[in-house]
């Protein structure tokens, strides 16, 4: 008997001891599932947050053809006030479920794209010209940016499977335990006052199977993804290495073509320096100056053309297509264009020569300051134009070269010139010694004007070469001539173009001086004569001046 009760004590003692013994596994097992359960359930983990979301769309599918279902069977039933009720319940809730579906459609076949698929690139650019260079950087940096985002995605995938495995091993063995004690009531109450994470089997067998159902979608998710990703990196590592070979390539015909500037403008250079060491005419220095840059600069512009255009076929048609439109529209501008090579290559018109211009009735005169492509550039000085008609000086005329075509243009200073003739008028009474008159003027001219005309004489003799001169008179010319108030004397010399207004001024000052002490000699003045009949005499003397504009001035004539 005592053997019997010492066999039964052992027994219930390795009964005990095999329960003590798997709860302890169990509590071990249950820890690795709560930390799995930690990182998985992670409001942060978007692997897991879309797959519940795609769980949930499942889900839905499974209550709306659930409810589908059920309504068709209510709808077969007699049409009762209760099974109405129950009918309309479930339209109800089919109505929500469908809303539901809407929402959650974007998860019905991929719920990881966004995960899995790299963000849509610009289209790789073609580095032809430094200019995109930077697009080719900001190319590779946003592929890189993009590689690196997959690989961050796939390594959060990784972390993902390894909890889901642990957590799939932990549930299979809990399942065994669960599943193979014989004792599983003595097992059942030890885990209730243990506060075991699982109640039973059951529980533990549906909590495994949806972890399984996890692990299997996302391990055939990263077999997709693995593939995308290598296909994504390899083509992002020869885009890459193609974008720097051609960003190199650009670097190195960027230098050839910055030494080929570099040559021109020096050659440029130099022959600047030649012209001024060998040309000692400044006007045709200048003038070479500007044919050596224009050449320059489209020397330049043609190798950045050709350097940089892919096809320049391509570029002669459109020009052939724009030509006529470009004609029209840019007509002033290619008039221009023309007029500067009509000027450079005629020498009508140099820098620092004085001209005057007529346009719409507006006279400028003025010295060139510059020629560029497509205006004259005039410094307006103070001449008799000034001083009769504009009474402005000293403003920055701009002349388009197209006008040399179309108004008035007077070179002062062509041809090595530096004179022009100019004249003074002035008016003596009928009565007055005009051949005294005649000499005072021609006297005055002469002396004033002595060192101009020896100038202009020599510079006739150096025009004959290239002109037809007839009249190579260079002394001062003086003229009277009748007009209906008295003799007008016309005294002509010459001046400085530069200089006219300043040089008749001191002639007139002379010419007033010299005629004051000629009592022979009388200016005359405008007069007027009135016709009376009887008056008194000294009503008459109230009539011996005329009011002529602002000023009173004596009559010569008086009846």
């Amino acid at each position: 008997m005592r053997f019997v009760i010492f066999v039964f004590l052992f027994v219930c003692s390795v009964a005990f001891g095999a329960i003590v013994e798997d709860i302890k596994t169990i509590k071990s097992l249950e820890l690795e599932i709560t930390n799995a359960n930690r990182f998985l359930e992670d409001t942060n983990n978007a692997w897991m947050k879309r797959y519940s979301n795609y769980q949930s769309y499942q889900q839905v599918l499974a209550n709306l053809a659930h409810t589908q279902e059920a309504i068709t069977q209510l709808e077969k039933k007699p049409k009762t006030l209760a099974v109405e009720d129950e009918l309309s319940v479930l339209k109800r809730n089919l109505t929500a479920l469908q809303q539901q579906k809407k929402v959650l459609d974007i998860y019905k076949d991929l719920p990881f794209r966004e995960l899995t698929e790299a963000k849509k690139l610009e289209e790789m650019p073609n580095v032809t010209n430094p200019l995109l260079i930077v697009r080719a950087y900001s190319y590779i940096q946003k592929a890189d940016e993009e590689l690196k985002n997959l690989n961050t995605n796939y390594k959060s995938l990784q972390s993902n499977l390894k909890w889901l495995n642990q957590k799939d091993s932990a549930l299979k063995g809990l399942l065994q335990i669960y599943q193979a004690e014989p004792n599983k009531s003595e097992l059942l109450n030890v885990c209730r006052s243990n506060y075991c994470l699982f109640a039973n089997a059951e529980e533990i067998a549906k909590a495994y199977a949806e972890n399984l159902n996890a692990l299997t979608v996302l391990e055939t998710t990263k077999e997709v993804f693995n593939t995308t990703l290598e296909i994504f990196s390899k083509e992002t590592q020869e885009n890459k290495v193609r974008l720097m070979g051609q960003v190199k390539a650009q670097f190195f015909k960027g230098i050839y073509i910055g030494i080929t500037i570099l040559v021109l403008i020096g050659i440029a250079f130099f022959l600047k320096l030649g012209v001024r060491k060998y040309i000692h005419d400044n006007e045709r220095i200048y003038t070479t100056n500007k044919i050596i840059n224009f050449l320059n600069i489209t020397l330049i512009v043609i190798t950045l053309l050709f350097s940089y255009l892919d096809n320049v076929g391509y570029l002669v048609t459109v020009l052939g297509f724009a030509s006529a439109g470009l004609a029209i529209a840019m007509k002033d501008l290619f008039m221009s264009v023309l007029g500067w090579i009509v000027i450079v290559v005629g020498g009508s018109v140099h820098a620092g020569d004085r001209i005057k211009v007529i346009k719409d009735g507006a006279v400028y005169v003025g010295d060139v300051l510059d020629i560029s492509v497509l205006r004259i550039t005039l410094y307006e000085d103070i001449t008799l134009t000034t001083y009769a008609q504009n009474r402005r000086a000293g403003r920055i005329i701009f002349v388009p070269n197209n006008f040399i075509f179309t108004v008035m243009f007077s070179n002062y200073t062509h041809g090595g010139m530096k004179t022009v003739w100019d004249g003074i008028d002035f008016t003596i009474t009928f009565d007055s010694d005009h051949a005294r008159a005649c000499h005072i003027a021609r006297e005055c001219a002469r002396k004033y004007a002595k060192g101009y005309t020896e100038s202009t004489r020599k510079q006739f003799a150096k025009l004959r070469d290239r002109f037809t001169l007839r009249n190579t008179n260079v002394e001062p010319r003086v003229f009277s001539l009748l007009e209906q108030n008295g003799i007008r004397i016309s005294v002509w010399y010459l001046t400085n173009a530069y200089a006219t207004l300043a040089l008749r001024s001191s002639i007139s000052a002379e010419i007033i001086n010299e005629i004051l002490q000629e009592p022979s000699i009388q200016i005359a003045y405008p007069s007027t004569t009135v016709y009376e009949g009887k008056r008194k005499k000294e009503h008459k003397e109230a009539f011996k001046t005329a009011r002529v504009g602002d000023g009173v001035i004596p009559p010569t004539n008086f009846s």
